[in-house]
């Protein structure tokens, strides 16, 4: 039987070790290192604008070991980092509607593998997004990458 302030205190340290997703993008072409070293061996490039979740950093911030879009993990220098936040398309075709609703018009639509802009986060399971080009709306959050 656990008594109240065993479990409290169990409670206190799960609270404390829990840590929210931490996404940022990419800001130039970057490689992607198997370890954090530039002797590492080099798995990929990475394109700017390219949202990555943050798994740890190094104690000197010079590296961050990321997740990418697609699941893998491995280590960027922190230089190429930024805190702005980005999301990349998954769907096949994603419209972006002028509102947050099924039956709003649709502003323009984007292919899978494009970075848009993260504006916010929606409720009812929208993100606002905006291009390149300045053009914004909303899309599913069904439908990217990086939240």
């Amino acid at each position: 039987m656990f008594r109240p302030a065993i479990l409290a205190a169990g409670l206190a340290l799960l609270a404390s070790s829990a840590q929210a997703i931490d996404y940022v993008s990419v800001t130039r072409n970057a490689v992607l290192f198997e370890h954090s070293s530039l002797q590492a061996l080099k798995l990929a490039i990475i394109r700017p604008g390219t949202p990555v979740e943050v798994i740890i950093r190094s104690p000197d911030n010079q590296w961050a070991k990321v997740r990418d879009p697609s699941g893998v993990l491995s280590w960027i220098e922190g230089n190429a980092l930024s805190p702005q936040r980005t999301v990349l398309v998954t769907a096949e075709q994603a419209a972006v509607r002028r509102e947050a609703n099924e039956r709003s018009p649709v502003v323009f639509e984007v292919a899978r593998d494009v970075v848009l802009g993260l504006v916010s986060v929606e409720p009812g399971g929208w993100v606002k997004v905006q291009h390149a080009d300045g053009s914004g709306g909303f899309l599913r959050f069904t439908e990217v990458w990086g939240l």
